[in-house]
């Protein structure tokens, strides 16, 4: 896959669900939007999960653990190049290896994914209030 198909593919996915890995907790409306891209996209929960693990993760925590400071948006244009070199090199031991990881890189997120998934749940009908 090429870098052009990725952002068309996953852009606006990726910038969207970067909310999760903020300074801050996503407000009502944060998660209102990420549930409303996400049913726009039309991915089981569990290609969402790998979405989460591997394509995401790897980036966005090592943002959010870096000393540069507060932060409470990104840099859309910068992300979006770091993610697409990332998932362009996504394959073979890379893969395997932030599978691996994907505990410690998504621990931090863990939370806010957990109620994002309890929403998407809820919009599709297969989890009651």
């Amino acid at each position: 896959m090429d870098a052009q198909t990725l952002v068309d593919e996953r852009g606006e996915l990726w910038l969207t669900l970067s909310t999760l890995w903020l300074e801050r907790e996503p407000r009502e409306a944060d998660y209102a939007h990420m549930v409303e891209v996400i049913q726009r996209h039309d991915l089981t929960l569990n290609q969402l999960e790998w979405i989460f693990r591997l394509e995401l993760a790897p980036v966005l925590s090592r943002q959010q653990m870096s000393v540069a400071g507060e932060w409470r948006a990104f840099d859309e244009n910068k992300l979006l190049r770091q993610l697409v070199a990332h998932n362009l090199r996504l394959n073979g031991w890379r893969r395997k290896m932030w599978a691996l990881f994907s505990g410690l890189t998504t621990m931090m997120t863990r939370h806010r994914w957990n109620e994002l998934m309890a929403r998407i749940m809820i919009e599709r009908g297969e989890l009651s209030h």
